[in-house]
């Protein structure tokens, strides 16, 4: 019997080659696509779960009135420890910060992705060693974990065991573990790992285990046997609260925390101070259900053209009725056949994906693979299979089978008048996933032009800028004074951080009539006195920093919020006294027009500037076509300055760029799968017009004899498809309005998609609509009338 069903339905595959080529074509580019999708999203729900025991490592945030940050004091961790049976392990990450590695015979670099780490750092986390021993590797002051990629690059190979590396040009580092190379799906990036006890001496926070202060990453991992629920965190938390008020007053600063899970880290929405790289869970659901419509849009093109070709299979249909065919064989025999179709277009599915993963993660900024080895993604390829031969066979065979043999034989189909009205409904259906998505992928577009477009409150285009390292910080004073001489480098400023992503703040401020029992955590930024021209910004009130007052150095200048957060205008807020971190007055000289110095999706907060009077980082504006000559000139004065460290430099406007890279690779997504959905429902009804012109030839032969012109024809042919358009059109407004709304809540500053989009989008998917039915309506509006009727 299996046997039979199978040579049918081959028979019926290869008998009607177009029909099983449309089919096929459009199920394998709807099923790669959803595994494109499906690879994207496993790899984003994948981060930090290669940890052995990461269902049980928790990260330490702290939320200070709102202000929820990732960082944690220096003396917390330890101090969970030893309050809490259920902690049995601790450890504190710095910030990133970035070290100069020489292993002689030039070859020297900095190291940007660099962390200090407590010694238990590969206690918890379970970052692969294949050279080294974890329990001793960060014992030793003067130890050092590199990747494997590291350590190619100084050694010319991964056993570096007990290599030397000089750092900063002063201390000498023993390599005391080599680390495979970190996974993608790791929030923590790195290449290198120092021991956190070679900076206690210069640290206070570390050497004082001090509360007060929050410049760590802190992590936590419970006993095995510890209740991880969410109502369990919580009580933790609480507890965690109790121990840090041990230490400092509830009165003196009110503070909460939270144990975040490490598998969570990526998805969440960014802290403050948190670490780059956040993937958005938002994203994630909207590709999971764009790849469940565009396999369902893909069924439906399968159901539509099966039910279409009803006529053809009915007579089949009555006579295995006749000939003693229960409709239990019958509905096996056409899942059957659709469930061969979906597997053939499986295969031509994988084979879309191999050889064009390559493009896929170049565009998602990915490193996917498709492992047919990997027992989850192979049944996931499976129950898609099964899934789509079931949706997409199901109605026809459940259709076709009810056909009773009498009436069929006689060629009275009337049975098969509800076929038309849900054919119907399943082309409205894929049009309107085809307008949804075409909505949204213009809003994403929108939305993207407005981010690079939006006016930020300053000029952003032509900014380099260059940390400073080793010997400069010694060399301001010469450094000040060789940028003035150079035309190309006369206009600069030293700012303490690039103001696109400001992360300290300070959280003892005083000003006059503030409440007392307030606590606002309020951003600052040190500068120097040309950042205002240099920038581009415009003071409102009062004036800014200048080398004419040297009282300036206990002034301040604040924007706009920070002047209304104080009930104060722009102008009354002249004069007014300030005090910072109890110890630093002074008086509010100027006031600036409000400018991002976060990402748009977080609204702008109060800021302070003060005078830069310790250093950071030089922002030079290049005078336009001269970007070339105004970076060598910075070189020049560099390595002047500073011989043992190599030159670095960057652009402002392409560290603005990369803060919105997740919703660029979304957008690149969203625009392509966007296209495939519609390519499809096009195939579909390509499909689907010819197959009803074909029905329609003697109809047609006789309205030409008649004397129907070809527009009348043509006319004829498409309205039906048009008014479903409409329909179609009528449903996906509100749908995509809603949609769009959703996403563009998530940023603080957001476009406003008016009207036009959604009529661009009705249009385009109505004009795709008449191209592809055009050419078959117009091929069999131009065919000879004679032929048509030659059989009458």
């Amino acid at each position: 019997m299996l046997k039979n069903y199978f040579r049918t339905a081959i028979r019926n595959i290869l008998r009607h080659k177009g029909y099983s080529a449309i089919n096929i074509s459009g199920l394998a580019i709807g099923m790669a696509s959803s595994i494109f999708i499906l690879l994207w999203v496993r790899n984003e729900l994948s981060y930090d779960k290669f940890h052995a025991n990461a269902d049980h490592i928790f990260r330490i945030t702290a939320d200070a009135s709102g202000f929820k940050a990732a960082v944690n004091c220096a003396g917390m961790p330890s101090g969970l420890q030893t309050a809490m049976p259920e902690v049995r392990s601790t450890v504190r990450l710095s910030h990133r910060t970035t070290v100069l590695l020489d292993a002689g015979n030039n070859r020297k670099f900095e190291e940007k992705n660099s962390f200090y780490a407590d010694s238990t750092f590969l206690d918890i986390f379970s970052f692969p060693l294949i050279h080294g021993d974890p329990k001793t590797a960060l014992l030793q002051n003067n130890a050092i974990l590199i990747t494997a990629s590291t350590a190619k690059k100084y050694f010319g190979t991964a056993n570096a065991l007990g290599r030397t590396l000089k750092k900063d040009n002063k201390n000498y580092l023993t390599v005391t573990g080599v680390l495979a190379d970190i996974p993608s799906n790791s929030h923590l990036q790195f290449d290198c790992i120092l021991p956190m006890s070679s900076i206690v001496a210069e640290n206070d926070d570390l050497k004082n285990n001090v509360y007060t202060n929050f410049n760590f990453y802190g992590y936590v991992l419970l006993n095995p046997q510890s209740d991880i629920t969410p109502a369990a965190m919580a009580a933790l938390a609480q507890r965690a609260g109790q121990v840090y008020h041990q230490h400092v007053p509830a009165s003196q600063f009110k503070i909460t925390f939270q144990f975040q899970p490490l598998t969570s880290i990526h998805l969440d929405a960014p802290m403050q101070v948190d670490l780059p790289g956040h993937g958005n869970r938002q994203y994630v659901n909207i590709f999971l259900i764009v790849a469940i419509v565009i396999l369902l849009v893909a069924c439906i093109n399968f159901m539509n053209l099966a039910t279409a070709r009803s006529a053809r299979r009915a007579k089949e249909v009555g006579l295995r009725k006749v000939v003693g065919a229960l409709r239990g064989q019958i509905i096996r025999q056409f899942l059957g056949e659709a469930l061969l179709v979906s597997f053939f277009s499986l295969l031509l599915a994988i084979v879309l994906v191999w050889s064009l993963l390559p493009l896929f993660n170049d565009l998602a900024q990915k490193d996917l693979r498709l492992s047919l080895t990997d027992n989850y993604l192979l049944s996931g390829l499976v129950a898609i299979t099964l899934l789509t031969g079931l949706v997409a066979g199901s109605y026809p065979a459940l259709f076709l089978s009810g056909f009773r043999p009498a009436k069929v034989l006689k060629g009275n189909l009337s049975a098969t008048t509800g076929a038309p009205l849900f054919r119907n409904a399943l082309v409205i259906v894929q049009f309107v996933v085809s307008i949804v998505l075409l909505a949204g992928t213009f809003a994403v577009y929108n939305q993207l032009n407005f981010i690079r477009n939006r006016n930020m409150g300053f000029d952003k285009d032509n900014l380099l800028y260059v940390p400073m390292t080793g010997e400069i910080w010694g060399n301001q004073k010469a450094l000040r004074a060789q940028l003035l001489q150079n035309p190309l480098t006369s206009n600069y400023a030293i700012v303490s951080e690039i103001p696109v992503n400001i992360i300290s703040g300070h959280l003892h401020v005083q000003w006059e009539g503030k409440d007392p029992h307030s606590q606002i955590v309020i951003p600052s930024l040190d500068i120097s006195e040309s950042f205002i021209d240099l920038f581009h910004m415009k003071i409102i009130s009062g004036r800014e920093f200048s080398t004419s007052f040297r009282a300036d150095s206990a002034n301040f200048i604040i924007n706009e919020t920070a002047a209304r957060m104080m009930n104060q205008t722009a102008a009354s807020v002249i004069g007014k006294p300030l005090t910072m971190d109890d110890d630093i007055k002074g008086t509010i000289i100027g006031v600036v027009k409000d400018f991002n110095f976060k990402p748009v999706h977080q609204t702008i907060e109060p800021l302070i500037m003060r005078l830069n009077s310790w250093g950071g980082t030089i922002v030079v504006r290049a005078q336009a076509g001269k970007t070339e000559a105004t970076i060598k000139a910075m070189e020049k004065i560099y390595h002047t300055l500073n011989p043992a460290y190599p030159f670095n430099y960057n652009f402002l406007d392409q560290d603005l760029a990369s803060l919105y890279k997740g919703e660029q690779q979304m957008g690149n997504i969203f625009k392509l799968f966007a296209f495939l959905a519609i390519f499809i429902s096009g195939l579909g009804l390509y499909g689907l017009s010819a197959f009803m012109a074909q029905q329609r030839t003697r109809e047609i032969g006789v309205r030409k004899v008649l004397g129907a012109s070809t527009f009348n024809i043509v006319y004829l042919l498409s309205t039906g498809f048009t008014r479903l358009i409409l329909i179609a059109v009528v449903i996906s407004v509100p749908l995509s309005l809603f949609a769009i709304q959703q996403w563009l809540e998530s940023f603080a500053y957001h476009v406003h998609i008016g009207w036009p989009v959604y009529v661009l989008s009705s249009l385009a998917a109505l004009l795709l609509a008449w191209i592809t039915v055009s050419f078959e309506t117009i091929k069999a509006a131009f065919a000879n009338p004679a032929r048509s009727l030659r059989s009458e």
